[in-house]
């Protein structure tokens, strides 16, 4: 999966450090295969997060974590759009 998420206008920063805290205790859940987060070169204060967990469980655990909970409690204030969930599917 993919998380888009896009800083409002002069919160570029307050994203970036709000969403690289979520990586080291996300790496650290069981069930979790992949947390990386990247911004886009060509579009500052976009944001990806690739991650990758075991199955649906592990996700929703991620979910209930005290870290992702923190964050979702400021996304309204982080965020300059509705976060952009994208589902994957492997194919090699």
């Amino acid at each position: 999966m993919i998380a888009v998420l896009i800083a409002p206008p002069g919160r570029r920063d307050d994203l970036r450090a709000a969403l690289a805290g979520l990586v080291a205790p996300t790496r650290q859940e069981p069930g979790c295969r992949d947390y990386r987060l990247f911004e886009l070169a060509d579009e500052p204060g976009t944001f990806q997060m690739h991650e990758a967990f075991d199955d649906e469980a592990a996700l929703e655990a991620h979910r209930a974590t005290p870290h992702f909970r923190a964050f979702e409690a400021r996304a309204h204030e982080l965020l300059g759009a509705p976060l952009r969930l994208v589902k994957l599917t492997a194919v090699a």
